[in-house]
């Protein structure tokens, strides 16, 4: 197996720069996992394929306004900062040191007392990035900020100033951010979002469950690795990132129901694939609860999946993992010829892009 199995040439003209005009209104290529067949329909045609008593979980994360565009402070130099995860446990509302990325790194080094202030649209400084440290085994020059900001909290301050951070792959987007998120979303905890949730309506989830489809959620919180690509030769050697994940105990009720009424599980998106099998007990043989842990789950063709039993997913980058995730998932073979399927017919790339589902 090498990564470049994972490989394919992307039109740059397919990947969709905005989402469609209806949410549910995207087209959906829908794949027989164990045969490889094809159809193409509408995503909200996914209601005649799934069956009552099937379950879909889905990630609920919501997005935070982690782009942070600022100027340094002393010399007015242009600077981003990009809130990747909160560090440690916050003792105060204003004051919290996290994990980002830094623009240009080169000016905002640790030690040299380098601080970007970010202002609001009265031009006032709402909250301020001290660089203090890098971060242990950093990959990508990754370091540690503490933010603070003189408003009541640093939730406020970063609704303040800071933007919906949107895949480097999508240029000048000047829509509503709120459409980069998924209508069911809630603690804002990703830098990036579950994109295979973004063709869902409330409507369509309400027509599911009346149809007999229950629905319930897990939350992983998504980086930006998400969106990077293996270099190493060996897809076996990359080392992926590290993830945090909760599954509620209502979930997992939900998926012990399902299995005793031979319903299936339909997964919403691969970070809630990693979240449920990531949640599987092998001495149990059972998914249990989950809360915050870590996950560095890493699927790969020849993985068991316990949890999963059909997938709602978008079209992803080349040599990504999560093109070994669904090559896992059904075979690499299959999953080559939908995607060459999907560009001969023009489908929407990546994640403001159509939908598959495997089944």
């Amino acid at each position: 197996m090498k990564t470049s199995d994972f490989d394919y040439d992307l039109p740059e003209e397919l990947i969709a720069q905005e989402p469609a005009a209806e949410r549910d209104g995207c087209r959906l290529l829908v794949m027989d996992r164990a045969t490889g067949a094809l159809e193409d329909r509408v995503f909200r045609d996914i209601a005649e394929y799934l069956r009552p008593g099937d379950l879909l979980v889905a990630n609920e994360t919501r997005v935070m306004p982690a782009r942070l565009l600022g100027a340094k402070r002393g010399t007015g130099g242009a600077a981003e900062v990009f809130l990747l995860r909160q560090h440690g446990t916050p003792t105060e509302n204003r004051s919290a040191l996290w994990e980002v990325l830094v623009r240009p790194g080169k000016r905002l080094k640790p030690g040299t007392g380098a601080v970007v202030d970010f202002t609001d649209a009265e031009g006032n400084v709402a909250l301020s990035a001290e660089i203090v440290d890098w971060l242990p085994d950093a990959q990508k020059g990754e370091r540690l900020a503490r933010l603070t900001t003189p408003l009541p909290s640093l939730d406020e301050a970063l609704h303040a100033v800071g933007h919906t951070p949107l895949p480097p792959y999508i240029k000048d987007y000047a829509g509503d951010e709120e459409l980069y998120q998924t209508v069911y979303s809630r603690r804002e905890s990703s830098a990036a979002a579950p994109t295979a949730g973004l063709h869902f309506t409330p409507e369509l989830i309400e027509h599911l469950r009346e149809q007999g489809v229950r629905w319930e959620t897990v939350e992983l919180e998504v980086g930006l690795d998400t969106f990077r690509i293996v270099d190493e030769d060996d897809p076996e050697k990359h080392v992926i990132h590290t993830e945090f994940y909760t599954v509620p105990e209502r979930t997992v009720a939900a998926i012990s129901e399902t299995r005793e009424r031979g319903g299936r599980v339909v997964a919403v998106g691969t970070t809630s694939v990693r979240s449920l099998e990531s949640a599987w007990d092998a001495e149990a043989g059972a998914v249990t609860p989950r809360e915050r842990e870590a996950t560095s789950l890493y699927l790969l063709p020849g993985s068991e999946f316990h949890v999963v039993d059909a997938l709602v997913t978008n079209f992803h980058v080349p040599r990504s993992t999560l093109m070994m995730l669904v090559s896992a998932f059904s075979t690499r073979e299959h999953i080559m010829a939908a995607y060459q399927h999907a560009i001969a017919e023009r489908y929407r790339m990546l994640s403001f892009g159509d939908a598959m589902f495997i089944c």
